[in-house]
């Protein structure tokens, strides 16, 4: 019950049937309360969007894994001073951080929102360390502008590396299936050694049917081992029913005579209840068959002139199986030669006396005659059993290693063409970061077609131009980047600021409401109705639009700094500054709060300050028109020459 309980919680996750994976887990772990089982549960609290829920049930669990969910949960509640106490006790310095990579990128993000830029730069290059292709570590510390060369976040090292662990990882995973696959074996092996081959043949000799042959059973091919409990298997057809053409009863019959002569025996014992016709002959020389039977055999035969014809019609049939039964062997090195059957013939005929068709004798000799049959049909089947295997065998070793290798190599490649993609745009992400926007745009155009004309990507060239005051391109690949990918909000932001800046009144406002019916919750829609009404010159409008982007996401530094642009323009520089500052404690590096507070304090003629602020605004961005032009004229009004 519990295993399939998790099983159906694991799939309404995996459909994104949150409410149903979390009232199955409730149930879950109503029945089965183990710390497992709540960890299941507060996951799925936490795709349901209840972190409170999760922050509940986990309180006080001291799992790693469970360490890392309610750090999580924490994190989503603000509380991160409870997160980062859970994900690196204080009073347990030698405790690990939970869950490798992910554990140091959440505990990166904590020191960074708490202005800790230092320490979530070690985090952040640990958790890269840890997980090369962690793409979100990379790109924080581009944010935090101390990111390493791509060329060494993402080398050939790292490629052998991460092969290497595929690798071990495939072969643990193979070694893992091959152990299964032995234990089985073995007690497949240990719970069939007690079942001899005559009860393996009995039991599979009236079901299977062999393809292509409908009319020929498997019991057909196998030699039956007991006489006396299936000698109605091989009754002899009645004439009438033969030639109704009743589907391979005769055949069948006389392919088993034609093994051995125990199966005459045994067929002419229940003369009674069949036909009474006379098998046709075991050999193909009908004089050497004469010649070692007894007196009474021709007899018999002269009785049954008058079936001649018949009995040669079986014969041909019995024949013609013969030959088609060679069709089913794998190997047509494990059928007899002529001379061989012909010995074997007359070896099983010497075991042979008058009593099989004269009955002057008994039969007890019926035993050996079996025995001596089925040794031989043993015999013939394990040699071509074996030969087949080892040939089977050696091509399956050899196809098995080709695939490897392919497999591997394929692997090597991938890993290869991966990480050269990553450094191209990691490269790319980074220059853009230092606000090198034009070496940034000549690494992005050497990215092939399909991932450059991505949402992502078009929208880092757009915000390149914006950043090069060349509004019109960054227009154009912004609205590519839009069409490209309508629902994609990242960078609309900045778009609307583009727009705003080219006066697209008509173009913005069609914006802005293409994204509030996309996703009223983001913070993005509103920054865009905000630079809407800002165009319009109603700054209480865009106000109330700003700071309802900054309800939406606390963290969003953009919508602090549009809030305190507002604040200026309305000469509210006490709340501007207020929400300048807050901007900056988000991100310390964004220089566009820093430039805020120097206009603040130039039209408040605080030029100090102002030098100042302008200042730290160059250095973030030291190739912007804009920022060169006020740091002069806070210079001027200083009367001090900048070198």
């Amino acid at each position: 019950m519990e295993t399939l309980m998790v099983d159906r919680v694991h799939s309404s996750l995996r459909l994104f049937m949150h409410r149903n994976a979390v009232f199955l887990c409730e149930r879950l772990c109503a029945q089965f309360p183990s710390e497992t089982n709540v960890q299941l549960l507060a996951t799925c609290y936490l795709h349901n969007n209840q972190p409170y829920a999760a922050y509940h049930i986990l309180k006080g669990k001291k799992l790693p894994e469970s360490r890392y969910l309610f750090a999580t949960s924490c994190f989503r509640m603000n509380l991160l001073r409870e997160a980062e106490e859970t994900l690196c006790p204080v009073n347990e310095p030698n405790v690990e951080v939970p869950s490798g990579a992910t554990g140091h990128y959440l505990l990166g993000v904590i020191y960074r929102c708490t202005g800790r830029i230092s320490a979530a730069a070690e985090q952040f290059t640990l958790a890269l360390t840890l997980d090369p292709l962690l793409w979100a570590a990379y790109e924080e510390l581009c944010i935090l502008g101390v990111a390493e060369d791509p060329d060494e976040c993402f080398s050939e090292s790292i490629a052998l590396r991460l092969q290497q662990e595929h690798t071990s990882t495939s072969t643990l995973v193979k070694s893992n299936v091959a152990n299964e696959n032995r234990v089985l074996s073995s007690s497949v092996s240990a719970s069939l050694g007690d079942i001899s081959p005559k009860q393996i043949k009995q039991h599979h000799g009236n079901t299977t049917e062999l393809p292509g042959y409908h009319h020929v059973r498997a019991t057909a091919l196998h030699v039956q081992n007991s006489a006396t409990s299936n000698v109605a298997q091989f009754d002899t057809p009645s004439p009438t029913a033969a030639q109704k053409g009743r589907p391979g009863t005769v055949v069948e019959f006389l392919h088993l005579c034609s093994e051995g002569p125990g199966f005459q025996s045994a067929s002419l014992k229940n003369k009674g209840r069949t036909s009474g016709i006379m098998p046709p002959p075991l050999f193909r020389n009908a004089h050497a068959y004469q010649n070692t039977i007894s007196g009474e055999a021709p007899t018999k035969q002269k009785a049954n002139g008058a079936n001649q014809s018949l009995r040669r019609k079986y014969l041909d049939e019995a024949r013609l199986k013969k030959v088609s039964g060679r069709l089913f062997n794998q190997s047509s090195d494990s059928m007899p030669r002529r001379s061989a059957r012909l010995s074997r013939d007359t070896t099983i005929n010497s075991y042979s006396n008058t009593s099989q068709f004269g009955g002057n004798g008994t039969d007890h000799s019926s035993g050996s005659r079996y025995e001596v049959i089925e040794e031989m049909w043993t015999d013939n089947i394990s040699a071509t059993s074996s030969s087949v295997s080892s040939v089977d065998g050696r091509f399956f070793e050899q196809d098995k290693a080709e695939r490897i290798l392919s497999q591997d190599s394929k692997v090597a490649v991938g890993i290869r063409e991966l990480l050269g993609l990553l450094r191209t745009l990691g490269e790319g992400f980074r220059l853009s970061c230092l606000f090198k926007c034009q070496e940034a745009l000549e690494v992005y155009r050497k990215l092939p077609e399909p991932q450059f004309n991505t949402g992502w990507v078009l929208c880092q060239v757009g915000k390149a131009y914006f950043e090069l005051v060349d509004y019109l391109e960054a227009d154009h690949y912004f609205e590519l980047a839009h069409r490209l990918s309508p629902c994609t909000l990242d960078g609309m932001d900045i778009y609307s600021t583009v727009l705003y800046h080219l006066n697209e009144e008509m173009r913005l406002s069609y914006l802005a409401q293409e994204l509030i019916s996309i996703d009223r919750l983001s913070p993005q829609a509103w920054c865009a109705v905000g630079n809407c009404f800002a165009l319009r010159k109603d700054h209480e409008t865009a106000l109330k639009n700003f700071q309802r982007s900054v309800q939406l996401d606390s963290r969003f530094a953009y919508a602090h700094t549009l809030c305190g642009h507002e604040y200026s323009a309305l000469e509210d520089y006490e709340n501007s500054i207020k929400f300048y500052r807050c901007a900056l404690q988000i991100d310390e590096r964004h220089y566009n709060a820093w430039y805020g507070l120097g206009v603040v304090y130039l039209r408040q003629e605080k030029f100090e300050f102002a030098e100042h602020h302008f200042r730290r605004a160059f250095q973030i961005n030291p190739r912007s028109s804009v920022l060169m032009c006020y740091l002069g004229m806070a210079l001027h009004s200083l009367k001090v020459e900048y070198h």
